[in-house]
């Protein structure tokens, strides 16, 4: 059973991050997001059952990773971590 958005949307001012272990833009991002202190929870899509679906249906059918939830419940893909810092509301 696919894994629903709502159960990993996270706290205000931190993200949920669906990643891979194969996945060197999930790497990058976590280091960028590591050096500049803004919290995450890191969901491997390989590991977690349901999620690959999850970042199926998030992504038009595809199973792209990064896919990173904010605390309002937007997705995005492969964000930029300037994009996660302005979208969590953080200066």
């Amino acid at each position: 059973m696919p894994a629903t958005a709502e159960a990993f949307t996270p706290e205000a001012g931190t993200i949920t991050m669906f990643s891979a272990t194969w996945c060197g833009y999930c790497r990058r991002l976590k280091s960028q997001l590591d050096s500049q202190g803004i919290g995450y929870t890191e969901v491997n899509i390989e590991d977690v059952e349901g999620t690959a679906e999850l970042v199926e249906s998030l992504n038009g059918g595809n199973q792209t990773v990064p896919t990173v939830i904010f605390p309002d419940g937007s997705s995005a893909t492969n964000p930029s971590a300037a994009e996660v810092k302005s979208r969590l509301g953080l200066s």
